[in-house]
């Protein structure tokens, strides 16, 4: 299986088409479902006698993320690749609709299968975890759920030969200064949720794009860089806030009141380009215009190329809103962490979303603030986590919007309340798990980060 580009060669003739892109994935409430992604740093476990340094980020090649894809290789796991390069792993039989890939420094992601139940999401995660953990043992690796690298430099950090990864790596320092860090040092969670119709889109974007910062801050757990505190909770989000602003972030127009599919596809036709598919290759065009494109005006590395629906449809995936929106909405706010709570992060938005009732409450709770309200949040909660200043205090909004997706998970009658949990804990005033994390480096860890490896490792 080859991995640059999607298949889809048809000409765009007209911009409805790329709005029909966006439509295909309206369905029917019955069909909705549950996708969870989740990322972790591999490192190299202490006691290997081969030179490798303890702790240390592990390379492709040799004896790292790439043997590993190896070893996982089989009758359920078919490879991708991008040249010669084996950098993917897509499920079949037992694990079809999953796919494994790499993030830019070899961070191990798992694109989870649409599910009905968080009951399913949860076990699709342990046996994943289960499915790595004997292969990695082999070759001295263990895997860190954590917002961001707790003990090493960017230029500590390896390289995947994936060659969007290289197109990025080279244009992200035009427009940022943070992209390369976002890149090499980051792991998010994040669920993939649907909609009924673009007005269901429409309030669903509304209603996570504005309670995005409030999951940064009830999922915060990344509170070290290069082994210190730097006194950020999550340093995650403060890197998103230099990354590359044209194409992150809570752009304005998704909260207007005509927002739809067309107004993101205006958006998206204006954010510049990373790459296009050609002949099994991504050619590099970073930084022209899409939208010029589709005109037909002229654009370095385009001569002679007509744009695809496939074009396009790449071209979404290189986009980075808080909430991004393809065929289904994905909510991309939250800190990689426990097990526990990257399902949590998931049964927040399931019962905020999945219930109308609850959705429409959410909405109401809101539009009490101005949309500028949540802006400020967005930028203040990478410091100040829980403790951020909100009108009426952010653990109260949090109880209010923990309570309502504890309603709308009752109201699915599937038993997905209790894994609300950790969320209650923290709203009414317990640490999150950057503060946890926090208390034992100051205390127990003297001021060392490594424990981390061992205490926080799937």
């Amino acid at each position: 299986m080859s991995n640059p580009g999607t298949s889809n060669s048809a000409a765009i003739e007209n911009r409805a088409q790329l709005v029909e892109v966006l439509e295909r994935g309206s369905k029917p409430q019955s069909e909705w479902k549950i996708g969870t992604e989740h990322e972790k740093f591999g490192f190299v476990l202490p006691g290997q006698d081969d030179g490798r340094e303890p702790l240390s980020p592990p390379p492709y090649e040799p004896k790292g993320i790439g043997a590993l894809l190896q070893k996982l290789e089989g009758p359920d796991w078919a490879p991708i690749h991008d040249g010669e390069a084996l950098i993917g792993l897509a499920g079949q039989n037992s694990q079809k609709g999953r796919s494994i890939s790499l993030e830019p420094a070899g961070q191990f992601e798992l694109s989870g299968a649409p599910v009905v139940s968080l009951q399913e999401t949860q076990a699709e995660m342990q046996e994943h975890f289960d499915l790595i953990r004997g292969p990695a043992s082999e070759l001295g690796i263990g895997f860190l759920p954590f917002g961001f690298q707790p003990l090493w430099s960017r230029d500590a950090m390896p390289w995947m030969p994936k060659s969007r990864y290289a197109i990025m790596r080279n244009y992200m320092p035009k427009v940022g200064s943070l992209g390369l860090d976002m890149m090499t040092r980051t792991c998010t969670v994040q669920v993939n949720l649907d909609f009924g119709d673009e007005a269901d889109m429409a309030r669903k974007m509304r209603v996570s794009l504005a309670l995005q910062p409030l999951a940064t801050a009830l999922f915060a757990n990344s509170p070290f860089v290069e082994g210190k505190a730097n006194g950020y909770l999550s340093n995650r989000a403060r890197i998103w806030t230099d990354v590359d602003n044209q194409r992150a972030g809570q752009p304005p127009l998704f909260f207007a009141e005509d927002f739809g599919f067309e107004k993101y596809v205006d958006w998206a036709l204006d954010v510049p380009m990373y790459f296009v598919a050609r002949d099994g290759k991504n050619l590099d065009v970073s930084g022209c215009s899409f939208r010029r494109w589709l005109n037909g005006e002229p654009q370095p590395g385009l001569e002679g190329l007509t744009p695809t629906i496939g074009d396009f449809e790449d071209h979404l995936t290189t986009v980075f809103p808080d909430v991004r929106l393809k065929q289904f909405l994905e909510m991309r706010g939250a800190d990689a962490g426990r097990p526990e709570m990257m399902v949590a992060q998931s049964a927040l938005w399931v019962g905020l979303f999945y219930d109308a009732a609850t959705l429409e409450a959410a909405e109401k709770l809101v539009l009490e603030q101005p949309w500028e309200v949540y802006q400020q949040l967005r930028a203040d909660v990478p410091v100040k986590g829980m403790q951020a200043e909100f009108p009426g205090g952010l653990k109260t909004l949090a109880k209010r919007v923990v309570a309502l997706a504890e309603q709308g998970l009752r109201a699915r009658v599937r038993n997905e309340a209790q894994f609300l949990d950790p969320l209650h804990l923290i709203a009414d005033g317990g640490p999150t798990q950057a503060e946890y994390w926090l208390a034992l480096y100051e205390g127990a860890w003297g001021g060392s980060v490594k424990p981390l490896f061992r205490e926080a490792a799937i």
